[in-house]
């Protein structure tokens, strides 16, 4: 199970770098991250079900988020294609830095939520198989 779980990892990695629609990239890593809370389930140590129940939490929030964003693009501008929203910064400052905020903590960048439930999922994945 575990190995299926970090070859959807890679898989949906590589996926949802192809990808040119906002809602496919935001969906496809979504089953990227459901995929690393799967290896944090699979661990079965305090650390990896703590970094699983915080990621799914951080998940839900970010995801959300996202989707909210993309979908009140899509409600303006009846596009979600990427190449399409080159310059939205100069438009929308606010809405852009949201969106900024909430794609890092998509990709777990340091101090934010997503990154807190990875690393104990990865502390988790190392304890076990140190």
């Amino acid at each position: 199970m575990s190995t299926f779980a970090i070859i959807g990892v890679i898989y949906t990695c590589f996926t949802a770098i192809r990808q040119i629609d906002l809602k496919k990239i935001i969906a496809y890593s979504s089953v990227g991250h459901i995929n690393v809370v799967l290896l944090g389930i699979r661990t079965e140590t305090s650390e990896g079900l703590q970094g699983a129940l915080f990621q799914r939490l951080s998940h839900g929030v970010v995801s959300g988020a996202l989707f909210f964003c993309v979908g009140s693009l899509y409600e303006r501008y009846s596009v979600r294609s990427l190449k399409y929203f080159g310059g939205l910064a100069h438009f929308y400052p606010i809405y852009t830095r949201v969106f900024l905020v909430f794609s890092l903590a998509n990709i777990a960048f340091p101090l934010t939520s997503s990154f807190v439930g990875e690393f104990y999922i990865f502390v988790g994945l190392l304890r076990q198989n140190f």
